[in-house]
C-alpha cells in the first residue's frame, strides 16, 4: 500500500459513525480508514487537524453554472471556487441559465470545453428535456449526462420551455426505456396562473403568487406518471411540506421518487424576508416557519433524501426590488454547509446527519459511487470543519461572481477550515489552490 498522505482528527464522520482516526491516501483514494494513533507508513506526510471534524466532501447535485453565455451571473471559475471554499469538492450543473443549455451532445461538449481548465472541483452536468429533444435524450445518456431536467411551469428563460403532462410522460417514457433518471421543477402553471399575481416589493404578494397547491398538485401528477410508467424521478428544491405525506406513500409503494430540498427553505422563513429584499426571492418561495419545522420533520423520517443548494445567481441589476420583477434565485454556493449545520445543531441533530444530507444522499442520487463517504475505495474527498467557531456572513469575502446573498449579516455555526479533493489541499482558511478539478460523466 503506497500510502503518500495521512490526514489524522480525533473527530472524523465514517458510514459507521464519528471516532478519532487516521485516513490514509494513496494516489487520490482513500486506502485505509486506521486507528487514530496507527503508525505513520514510511514516506506518508502527516497533517493532524486536531479536533476539527474531517467529512466526507459535500456533494451538490443542484448548482446553476451559467457558463457559458451567462458568464458575467456566475461561472465555472468563480462557482467552483465557492464550492472549495464551502467544502463541496463535486457539483452537478443544470442544464439551464447558460447559452447553450445542456439538450444535445453537441451542447454538452461545449460546456464541458468551457468548464475542463477552470474547475476546482469536480464538476459533472445533468442534461435537458424539452418539448423538442426526446430524440437528444438517449445521445445524451450515452455521452454521461447523471440525467435530465425538466419544468413543468415557465423556467425564466425562453431557451427552456416548460414540458405539459403529455410532453412530461413522453420523455418519461423514452428515459425510463434506458433507466434514466428525470429531476423535475414541479409547480403546476394552471395552479400559477390562478393565483393573484401582484408587481410590488411586498414578500407577502410574491408568496401568494407560487401556492403550495401550486407545488402539491405537480408533485402529485408526477408521482402518477412515474407509477404508471415505472420511471425514475427527483423532485427538485422541495417548498412545500404539504407534499410529504404524499411522497411519503408513494415511496412506501415502490414508486421510484426522491425528493430534495435547500438550506434556504431549511434556514429562512417568509415572516423574517423585508419587503423589497429580493435577495431572498426563489421559486417555489421560501415559506412560514410552520411549514419549514415540517421539512426538517421531513429530513428527519427520510422522506426528503438530501439538501443541495439551487445555486442560482444573478448580476445585482437583476435583483430589483419589485419582487413580481426581479430574477428569482439564492446565492447559497459557499454557505450551504455552516448555514445547515447551524440550524440542525439547534433542532438537534448532528454532524453525521448533515453528511447523510448533504453528501451521501447526493452522491447515491447521482449514482456517484466513489464519492460521500469516507471509507477504503473512495475518492479522498474530505471537508475540515470547526464546528464550534462563528462567523458572520459578510458579502466581500464570498468567491461567487455576484456576492448578493440573503445571508449577508448572519452568524452562522461551523468554519470551513480546509477542503480536500482526491487527497490534495483545494481549500486552506480561504486561500484556493489552482484548479484541478475533473470532468465526471454517469458511472465513470
Amino acid at each position: 500500500m503506497d500510502v503518500n498522505l495521512v490526514l489524522r482528527s480525533t473527530r472524523v464522520i465514517t458510514p459507521e459513525g464519528t471516532r478519532p482516526a487516521s485516513i490514509a491516501v494513496s494516489g487520490g483514494t482513500i486506502a485505509a480508514v486506521l486507528p487514530y494513533d496507527a503508525e505513520v507508513p514510511a514516506g506518508a506526510r502527516l497533517e493532524d487537524v486536531g479536533d476539527d471534524v474531517v467529512l466526507p466532501g459535500l456533494v451538490d447535485t443542484h448548482v446553476h453554472v451559467n457558463d457559458p453565455g451567462r458568464t458575467e451571473w456566475e461561472g465555472f471559475w468563480t462557482a467552483t471556487r465557492a464550492a472549495a471554499a464551502g467544502g463541496i469538492t463535486t457539483l452537478l450543473d443544470m442544464p439551464l441559465n447558460s447559452l447553450p443549455p445542456t439538450t444535445t451532445v453537441e451542447n454538452l461538449r461545449v460546456k464541458q470545453e468551457v468548464a475542463r481548465a477552470k474547475a476546482h472541483v469536480d464538476v459533472g452536468f445533468w442534461g435537458g428535456a424539452l418539448p423538442d429533444n426526446v430524440k437528444d435524450l438517449r445521445p445524451l445518456h450515452d455521452a454521461g449526462v447523471f440525467g435530465f431536467k425538466c419544468f413543468l411551469s415557465p423556467s425564466g428563460v425562453e431557451e427552456f420551455p416548460e414540458l405539459d403532462q403529455e410532453q412530461l410522460a413522453t420523455s418519461l417514457a423514452e428515459i425510463s426505456g434506458f433507466d434514466g433518471l428525470m429531476i423535475v421543477h414541479a409547480e403546476d402553471p394552471h395552479h400559477l396562473a390562478a393565483a393573484p399575481q401582484r408587481s410590488g416589493e411586498a414578500y407577502a404578494d410574491f408568496l401568494a403568487s407560487r401556492p403550495r397547491d401550486a407545488e402539491n398538485t405537480a408533485i402529485e401528477n408526477l408521482i402518477n406518471q412515474a407509477r404508471r410508467l415505472n420511471a425514475r424521478v427527483h423532485v427538485l428544491h422541495l417548498s412545500s411540506s404539504d407534499a410529504l405525506p404524499v411522497l411519503a406513500a408513494a415511496k412506501a409503494q415502490g414508486v421510484k421518487v426522491t425528493v430534495e430540498s435547500c438550506p434556504h427553505f431549511l434556514t429562512l422563513t417568509a415572516e423574517e424576508i423585508p419587503d423589497g429584499a429580493t435577495e431572498f426571492k426563489c421559486c417555489p418561495p421560501i415559506r412560514e416557519a410552520v411549514n419549514q419545522d415540517a421539512l426538517w420533520q421531513g429530513l428527519a423520517d427520510g422522506t426528503i433524501d438530501c439538501i443541495v443548494s439551487d445555486h442560482s445567481p444573478s448580476t445585482t441589476d437583476l435583483k430589483t426590488p419589485d419582487f413580481a420583477s426581479a430574477w428569482g434565485g439564492i446565492s447559497s454556493l459557499q454557505l450551504g454547509l455552516p448555514a445547515i449545520w447551524t440550524e440542525a445543531r439547534r433542532r438537534g441533530f448532528d454532524l453525521t446527519d448533515v453528511v447523510r444530507w448533504m453528501s451521501e444522499g447526493p452522491a447515491r442520487l447521482a449514482g456517484l459511487t466513489r464519492k460521500g463517504a469516507i471509507e477504503a475505495g473512495r475518492d479522498a474527498d474530505f471537508a475540515v470543519l470547526d464546528p464550534e467557531a462563528t462567523f458572520t456572513v459578510d458579502p466581500a469575502e464570498l468567491q461567487h461572481r455576484n456576492r448578493i446573498t440573503a445571508y449577508a449579516g448572519k452568524t452562522l455555526n461551523g468554519v470551513v477550515t480546509s477542503t480536500w479533493l482526491r487527497g490534495e489541499r483545494i481549500a486552506d482558511h480561504g486561500t484556493l489552490a489552482e484548479p484541478s478539478g475533473r470532468l465526471l460523466e454517469r458511472n465513470n
